[in-house]
Order: C-alpha cells, then sequence, then structure tokens
C-alpha cells in the first residue's frame, strides 16, 4: 500500500522551479518601466549595469533564457563552418535542442573531463585545435566553458583551472564562452567573486532563475561591441521584450541573495552525508545538486513521488538539487524517504 506524503511535496527536480516571494512580488509591481526596444527600460538597464559590474565586463543584456544567452552568444562568436569545443555534456551540447548546430551553424566537438568531473585540461584544447588545413576543413573557432557543470553533479572549475583553460583557449586562437547558468553557485562554493571565475572570458552567460530565485531571466554579458551585436539577434530570435523591468526587478532583487546560495550547498551537503549514513554511495556535493546511484532510477523516483519528494532521473540514479524553497525539514524527510538500498 501506497504511503501517502505528509505536507507538501519536496521538489528537488531542479533550482529552476523556486516562486517569487513577497518581496520580489512587490519589486516587480512597482518597478519603473519604459519600451526596451524603443528607448529602453531603466529597471532593465540598472539589472543590465549590474550584472556587468559583477562580472567585469563591459556590457551586458537581458534574455529570456540560459539557452537563448547561450544561442545567441554562438551566433555572434561562429560563421557556418565553424567549430567549437566544450567540456563533455555541457548543457551547450546536450540540453538545447541542437540550437548551437541548427541555428548558430558550429559544429561542436566534445572534451573529456581529463582534469575532474566536468573539467577538461588545458592541453586538450591544444590538441582538439588544428591549426591551418585545407579550404574545406572545420574552423575552430571557439570554446564553451560550463561552471558549474550541471551533468557532472554541479562540480566547479576553479579560478586557477579557469584562467589556464581561457589561456590555452587564446594561446590557440579560440575565443571563450562562459556558460555561468550557476556561476553564482560556484563563486560562493569558493569564496571568491564571480567576476574572478569569468575573468578573460570573451563573453558570459549568469542565470537568475535558478539558485538566486528569480520567475525567468538570464543575462549574457561581454564588450559593449558585442552587446550591441546580441541586442540584435536577440531581436532576430523574436527576444524584444519591451516593459521587461517587471521581471528585471525581480533579478535585481535576486542578486541580493547570492550569500544565500551557501545554505543551499550545506542542505546538500546534509543530504548526500544522510543518504552514505543510510548506505547509499553519494558523494559529497561541491555545490547544490546530489547524485544518488540506483540500480533503477525510473522506479526510484516514481516510488519517492508516491511519498511526496519530487526528483529526476538520470542514466545512472537520480539527482536532487536543492535551493531556496526547501527547508532543513525538507531534506531531513528526504533523506527518511529514501529505503535502505537493496
Amino acid at each position: 500500500m501506497t504511503v501517502p506524503p505528509v505536507g507538501p511535496p519536496v521538489d528537488l527536480r531542479s533550482d529552476t522551479v523556486t516562486r517569487p516571494d513577497a518581496r520580489m512580488r512587490a519589486a516587480m509591481a512597482s518597478a519603473e518601466v519604459g519600451d526596451d526596444v524603443l528607448d529602453g527600460d531603466p529597471t532593465m538597464r540598472a539589472l543590465e549595469a549590474k550584472v556587468s559590474e559583477l562580472l567585469g565586463t563591459e556590457d551586458a543584456l537581458w534574455v529570456p533564457s540560459g539557452s537563448m544567452g547561450n544561442l545567441i552568444a554562438l551566433c555572434v562568436h561562429l560563421e557556418r563552418g565553424d567549430r567549437f569545443l566544450a567540456p563533455d555534456r555541457a548543457h551547450i551540447l546536450d540540453l538545447e535542442a541542437g540550437t548551437a548546430a541548427w541555428l548558430a551553424g558550429g559544429m561542436p566537438r566534445a572534451l573529456p573531463w581529463t582534469a575532474g568531473p566536468g573539467v577538461p585540461d588545458p592541453s586538450d584544447i591544444s590538441r582538439a585545435v588544428a591549426p591551418g588545413g585545407p579550404y574545406f576543413a572545420l574552423r575552430d573557432r571557439l570554446l564553451c566553458l560550463e561552471n558549474t557543470h550541471g551533468a557532472a553533479g554541479g562540480t566547479v572549475t576553479t579560478a586557477s583551472q579557469h584562467r589556464r583553460l581561457v589561456a590555452a583557449a587564446h594561446d590557440s586562437g579560440l575565443l571563450v564562452h562562459l556558460d555561468g547558468a550557476r556561476l553564482w553557485n560556484a563563486a560562493s562554493a569558493l569564496g571568491v567573486a564571480p567576476a574572478v571565475l569569468a575573468e578573460g572570458a570573451d563573453t558570459v552567460q549568469v542565470c537568475l532563475s535558478k539558485g538566486l530565485g528569480a520567475p525567468v531571466g538570464s543575462v549574457l554579458a561581454g564588450s559593449a561591441e558585442f552587446v550591441r551585436q546580441a541586442r540584435r539577434v536577440r531581436k532576430m530570435l523574436g527576444g524584444g521584450v519591451r516593459q521587461g523591468g517587471v521581471l528585471a526587478a525581480a533579478g535585481l532583487v535576486a542578486l541580493e541573495r547570492q550569500d544565500r546560495l551557501a545554505v543551499d550547498h550545506e542542505h546538500a551537503l546534509l543530504l548526500a552525508a544522510g543518504l552514505a549514513d543510510r548506505g547509499w554511495k553519494t558523494a559529497p556535493p561541491q555545490t547544490n545538486i546530489v547524485a544518488v546511484p540506483v540500480h533503477d532510477p525510473a522506479g526510484t523516483v516514481a516510488r519517492l513521488g508516491q511519498v511526496g519528494i519530487l526528483t529526476l532521473p538520470t542514466d545512472t540514479g537520480v539527482r536532487m538539487i536543492t535551493h531556496c524553497d526547501v527547508s532543513r525539514h525538507d531534506i531531513i524527510r528526504t533523506i527518511n524517504a529514501f529505503p535502505p538500498p537493496a
């Protein structure tokens, strides 16, 4: 007999499921707005300027999603017949519906995780780039990094690793785009400013609707000239946002909450440790993603759902992501919902 859930569901499927709280909704309701396409929206510009400052770039552009931000960067950086490199299983390779090839016209090449989960080694870049070659060869143009690397379990690329990868890319004649959807989590885990982890990258995408809790939106940052081109590509993709200040206001509130990401990381560590105590082979997470190897991922997810614990299956187990709408009590309830492994 199925045991009914005690209390509302605990949603650990992603940190994208968060809902804006009363303060964020009030900021949205009272936001000063304009027409971002025609005259500019003052709240949107304030958000873009703030993110640009945090990342150490000249300018920035709000976009509806991180996938659109990554796609715009590739559209600006690549020409048809160009190749881009990215760590194996990067979001830009596996989880963006193939738009890198379909719309940006780039041919992807996955790099191995030589320097740790989700992290290539600089030597992988130099080996992958083919100098010269006949006219019909692919042209290596861009390196796309991801920090944190979601498919690797929210793993962090350190500042020193990032600098070496960027230097290797530039030495090989490549531009660098950083998919920093969870860069805030990486910065929190390492105790450094986000700009330190974006240093040297030509463009950076950061998400506001994951750990920071905004309802929607990412920001794409780079040089002033890049943002000028990116704004045009955003429009070509249907991304004129008009009175976007209503959404930007939520982003400004979200940026004030970077410090609380440490709580999500503590909850993830608590969850992993609790499951390990119950016999599950769960490694301590670096940030807010907990991966649990199980023999029957889909069945395990279904059984947890029956008692109000919402998770997602992976190829090898169950994935859970902590966020601002998950309490310590929810973590304890989740641990107790896992039976000892067979």
